[in-house]
């Protein structure tokens, strides 16, 4: 007994040890830190033994750190812009008296550029001076944030993506070229119905650790009412998508989903059928994605959890704001309705152009163009036993 015991104090003591120069070398450079922590307390000493030998000596580390100090990553764009010409003229853009600063890192004040972008009374900008001067401030924005993160810090820009990243010229450069094959795959996918913003690039934001990333996306969540994540889009004042390093392929759902939100925004649809959409076009350009249900068991949590008074929250678009299971559900069902109603793709098309700015959740396109009750669709996908009361009925929503 007495050596079982000490045994344990042994391994404990290894497992703490092993895990904290795992921590703190983490910490300083790029290492799976969550993978290998894993190990080290699953699997008894062969764990902390593969984590140990995983880790760089401090010494390794230290000269990483300092090549990755002196690394050159500005490629030749010189230092962050402190003020902004307008191509209309008028008055310059002041950059550091916009700036806002969280956790040490700046923020700017989107709706200022906004206005400054639209010009004055004296230099009213065309739409193209308008998306150059946004452009402008985008880019300032992002060469201040790479300043504030590190020299690690670099930015890619190319005409579809700006990427801001410690990454190698190989690994951005996938990246951006990730932004250039979504776009053009969501366009062939459908047709007619994109139509991306004049002149505005898709901006990734890669930070080196789940540190920065927590801090960073803490910014625009400061109650940490975030899902865990290593990747997400944040839409607020400057839409860009955030990621850290080690989970690149995370974040490729995520930009295929929100470029096709993109690509539709002209036609401002009912919010049912554009995350429905959105989820299609995830699935075709980056894969099916790994989920916590098998397909019959989301069909009984479908079956189940529907019916004709909670689908009015899916029809008003409230269902995809919540914090329950409304929200996955929603996402599930809009995502079958729109895979049902997509295999006719002409039709399908004609009532996703009558479905713009819709009031009725399209209810009315639907019966024009496809000669279908949404109610009754809906009612049928989850064999509810009848459809009374389940079509979009705007006087109930709030």
């Amino acid at each position: 007994m007495t050596e079982f015991v000490v045994f344990l104090a042994v391994l404990l003591v290894v497992n703490v040890l092993v895990s904290r120069r795992v921590i703190a070398t983490g910490r300083r450079i790029h290492l799976p830190v969550g993978m290998l922590l894993v190990a080290i307390w699953l699997f008894p000493l062969g764990g902390a033994f593969i984590a140990f030998l995983s880790t760089p000596w401090r010494r390794v580390v230290d000269k990483v750190v300092a090549d990755a100090g002196y690394r050159d990553r500005s490629n030749g764009q010189g230092p962050a812009p402190e003020e902004l010409a307008h191509a209309a003229g008028g008055a310059s853009f002041s950059v550091m008296d916009h700036l806002q600063w969280g956790h040490e890192l700046p923020v700017l004040d989107w709706r200022a550029l906004n206005r400054w972008a639209a010009g004055d009374e004296t230099s009213h900008a065309s739409d193209e001076q308008r998306i150059a001067a946004l452009e402008a401030g985008r880019r300032a924005w992002l060469l201040h944030l790479g300043e504030a993160l590190g020299p690690q810090m670099g930015l890619l820009e190319t005409e579809e993506a700006m990427v801001l990243s410690p990454l190698n010229e190989r690994e951005e450069r996938a990246t951006a070229a990730y932004v250039h094959t979504a776009r053009r795959r969501i366009e062939r996918l459908l047709g007619p119905l994109a139509s991306f913003p004049a002149g505005q690039r898709s901006l990734v934001l890669v930070l080196n650790s789940e540190d920065d990333y927590y801090r960073y996306v803490s910014l625009y969540y400061p109650d940490g009412e975030f899902a865990v994540s290593g990747g997400m889009f944040i839409d607020a004042g400057c839409p860009h998508f955030v990621v850290v390093r080690a989970h690149l392929g995370a974040i490729e759902p995520v930009i295929a989903h929100e470029l096709t939100h993109s690509a539709l925004a002209h036609l401002r649809l009912p919010r049912w059928l554009d995350e429905g959409i959105a989820v299609n076009s995830e699935r075709r350009v980056a894969g099916a994605q790994p989920s916590l249900h098998t397909a019959p068991e989301l069909h009984a949590l479908l079956r189940d959890h529907w019916n004709a008074a909670k689908v009015q929250r899916l029809w008003s678009g409230e269902s995809f704001l919540r914090a329950d299971d409304d929200t996955l559900l929603s996402y599930e069902l809009a995502r079958i309705l729109v895979e049902q109603m997509s295999r006719d793709w002409d039709g399908f098309a004609a009532f996703v152009r009558a479905a713009a700015h819709a009031t009725d959740a399209g209810g009315s396109a639907a019966r024009d163009a496809l000669g279908l009750d949404l109610g009754a669709c809906a009612a049928a996908l989850v064999e509810a036993s009848s459809a009374e009361g389940w079509s979009p009925q705007p006087a109930l929503w709030r």
